[in-house]
């Protein structure tokens, strides 16, 4: 999904992206990706050394990407070196011209690849190391959610099951949805596959988010994926404004007649993140360099980023690190790692917020700290924002934080993956005091139980079968002082209604001890919960 706007006579719009041809160096993938951007390239350097090995990805389309061996035209051009492509759940067939149009390779599937692992030294991607398997779903005149939740399972299946990332750079309509008035309720047949497979395949969902009037916004009322909208670049060049095409879940005058049209009913937020995704310049099936922009380029930074830790998180198990256990293999852990570890406000040196090193503004100059998200304990994530802007090498500093119990004390920054039984709670109490008038950024996600409704016993969905929506138990986020057992005595608390993700991003009033509380308030479905949290504080020098 992308920045719909006029084009130069050079350019193309496929789907909703935005192409342009370009006859100039290519410099903007590298700011994206770069520290202008979300600072991945640092983590490919000494010491990190992470670029994505081994560590498996996928991307379903329109179209696909291009791979060697079965294109010919990748003979000239092998800088997006795809392990497998798809249509649909069956193998891809050569890129003829005499093929239909929906199964040949694709300009905007091509590009979507570049992000994540193109290798090539002026425009590498995020995680060039990474195995990204890729599936076309083709242009369907009706609504397409079954095929494309058959495409998403199939690619989950694929690495032996073991994907950790599946980027979705485009969406349906609510116009083709079946159902009768549609609205974004998550009931839509992709949005319930999607949160089914997160449950059932283990694997995060990262979905372009909402373009609002016109946009094609289902999948982007799941639960258990994470949805991104996208910034562009100030004068300074530095990637940190949310672009003007993007409309989140938010709406205020003109825009109340988009609620529950293009935005999900009951006030749920649908943006998690944001990431770069302006003007971009990434190589199309010539192998020469386009320019293009919106949702569509944003959300493959975050999937790939996701190989990156994955690869470090892989690392410490093999080398069995204390603090570390399968766990960090969870797509709930990843969430929490990326959204916690966003940026919202530059740091003035002091490190009271949290080192972060620039301040993200959307389109009329406001800030996270502007924000309904900041005032009310009920609205957990800003409605342009969400948390902020990814930042890799801050994701990495979470992630390496590694995994702590309750049951001890724990440091500054970490995050932990556990069960709750309801009407219950744990207390993380931190090791050391924190400084006055830091900040403490704490987030909390857990997922939505949706059921197969399996016709066949295969345990497999099968086109024609459908899912059956348990809800959502709901947990409460609290930051206390240590010695507090009163939750209505808290510094900060976040407890929405609605949505699977909790998150605070509070100053501590004075120097002292702090702990962080996980309720499980309401049960919905089970009677155990498993979730992931993260958090990142600053204690006294």
């Amino acid at each position: 999904m992308s920045e719909q706007k006029q084009i130069k006579k050079l350019g193309w719009t496929i789907g909703s992206a935005t192409v342009v041809l370009l006859g100039l160096p290519a410099i903007a993938l590298q700011s994206s990706v770069g520290e202008n951007g979300i600072d991945a390239r640092r983590l490919h350097e000494p010491p990190y050394n992470l670029i994505g090995r081994k560590i498996a990805i996928a991307q379903v389309d329109i179209g696909r990407p291009r791979q060697f061996g079965l294109d010919k035209s990748v003979e000239r051009h092998r800088e997006i070196p795809v392990s497998r492509v798809f249509f649909r759940d069956s193998p891809a067939k050569t890129h003829t011209s005499n093929e239909p149009h929906e199964k040949q390779a694709q300009q905007h599937a091509e590009n979507v690849a570049a992000v994540m692992i193109s290798s090539d030294k002026a425009l590498q991607g995020v995680a060039p190391g990474a195995k990204l398997y890729a599936a076309a779903i083709g242009f369907l005149q009706r609504s397409g959610q079954p095929e494309e939740c058959l495409a998403a399972q199939h690619l989950a299946q694929q690495n032996g099951s073991d994907v950790r990332a599946i980027n979705y750079s485009f969406g349906e309509s609510l116009g083709q949805d079946p159902r009768p008035n549609a609205v974004l309720d998550g009931n839509a047949l992709l949005t319930l596959c999607v949160d089914w497979l997160a449950n059932v395949q283990n694997v995060l969902h990262v979905v372009a988010g909402n373009q609002g009037r016109g946009g094609i916004p289902i999948p982007t009322d799941n639960y258990n994926g994470l949805n991104v909208a996208f910034t562009t670049r100030q004068d300074n060049g530095v990637f940190s404004k949310v672009d003007f095409a993007n409309i989140g879940s938010s709406f205020t005058g003109i825009r109340d007649r988009l609620r529950g049209l293009e935005g999900n009913i009951d006030d749920r937020r649908a943006i998690g993140l944001v990431a770069p995704g302006s003007d971009l310049e990434l190589l199309n099936l010539e192998g020469e360099v386009v320019r293009a922009s919106g949702t569509s380029f944003a959300a493959p930074h975050v999937t790939a980023t996701v190989a990156l830790l994955q690869e470090y998180g892989d690392r410490q198990l093999s080398e069995q690190q204390p603090g570390w256990s399968l766990d960090a293999r969870r797509h709930e852990v990843m969430k929490a790692v990326l959204l916690n570890s966003a940026e919202k406000i530059a740091d003035s040196g002091d490190g009271k917020h949290l080192n972060m090193s620039r301040t993200i503004v959307i389109e009329d100059n406001r800030t996270w700290l502007d924000s309904d998200a900041y005032r009310n304990p009920e609205i957990p994530l800003d409605g342009n924002m969400g948390t902020g802007q990814l930042n890799a090498f801050r994701a990495y500093q979470q992630f390496s934080g590694g995994q702590w119990s309750p049951e001890a004390p724990v440091p500054a920054i970490g995050w932990d993956y556990r069960r709750l039984e309801a009407d219950s709670y744990r207390d993380y109490v931190l090791s050391q005091p924190l400084a006055a008038n830091s900040y403490v950024s704490l987030s909390l996600v857990w997922n939505r139980q949706v059921e197969l409704e399996d016709r066949n016993g295969n345990e497999l969905y099968d086109i024609g079968e459908s899912f059956r929506d348990r809800g959502l138990n709901q947990l409460d986020l609290y930051l206390m002082r240590a010695d507090e057992t009163d939750p209505a005595n808290s510094i900060r608390a976040s407890v929405s209604l609605v949505d699977s993700t909790e998150h605070i991003f509070f100053p501590v009033p004075e120097s002292g001890r702090y702990k962080i509380r996980v309720h499980f308030r309401d049960r919905v479905n089970t009677d155990e919960q498993a979730y992931a949290l993260a958090w990142w504080t600053v204690p006294t020098p």
